[in-house]
């Protein structure tokens, strides 16, 4: 009832944003965009030793623009574009994990540091996961659970990172806070840790270490692959 009264307010206020502040290039065709201009093609890859599958293909154009006008804009668009390919994916992955598991389903986006949260302004993923169906985050099918996981120190931005050293730049700096879910319930659960963009599969591979130490089954995901 509330998204629904607030909805039409925020975008009548973000057509008088376009109108003062021209959006950029990336972000203003995006914007003209709908979930059918851009394929979700699921592709699994084996990286440093897990499984990642990847949403979208970058090289497409129309991804490119959403993944940076996302991840450079926080454009509302673009995780709304994002959200729904990513619903359209996790509703048959989450029907079977239910189908032959009792254990409890959480999505996890992948955590910025405070200090990068403030610099941007933005979490890019949180905002993707936040625009899901309510039953993705309401325990109807699933729990959005964005305090479970933290990065507990900053890290340089990967993609200023040879690869030979993203490995190294974010061992250990993720943790599980127990806060929102404690960590020993964390044994019955099995999470969808997503993040925007994989390259060497690095981050996600650390990030999920302390949730699988809890005891969680872990699955990857990333909206695309650069």
């Amino acid at each position: 009832m509330y998204k629904s009264i607030i909805s039409p307010i925020f975008r009548a206020f973000e057509m008088v944003l376009d109108a003062i502040i021209p959006l950029r290039g990336r972000s203003a065709r995006t914007k003209q965009r709908t979930i059918d201009d851009i394929p979700l093609m699921p592709t699994p890859y084996d990286l440093l030793g897990v499984r990642i599958t990847t949403l979208m293909d970058y090289q497409n154009p129309a991804v490119q623009d959403l993944i940076r006008s996302l991840k450079y804009d926080g454009s509302r668009h673009a995780a709304e574009l994002a959200a729904s390919l990513l619903a359209d994916y996790l509703r048959e992955e989450v029907a079977t994990q239910r189908q032959f598991s009792a254990r409890k389903i959480l999505i996890i986006p992948m955590p910025l540091h405070t200090s990068r949260v403030r610099e941007r302004g933005f979490n890019q993923i949180a905002l993707v996961l936040d625009q899901l169906p309510k039953e993705f985050r309401d325990g109807t099918l699933a729990i959005l659970a964005p305090e479970t996981l933290v990065r507990s120190h900053a890290t340089k931005p990967q993609t200023k990172l040879l690869r030979s050293e993203r490995l190294s730049n974010v061992k250990d700096a993720f943790e599980v806070t127990g806060d929102e879910i404690p960590s020993h319930r964390l044994r019955s659960t099995h999470v969808f840790l997503i993040d925007d963009v994989t390259t060497t599969g690095a981050t996600l591979k650390h990030a999920s270490a302390p949730l699988r130490k809890s005891g969680a089954t872990v699955t990857l995901l990333a909206l695309a692959r650069a």
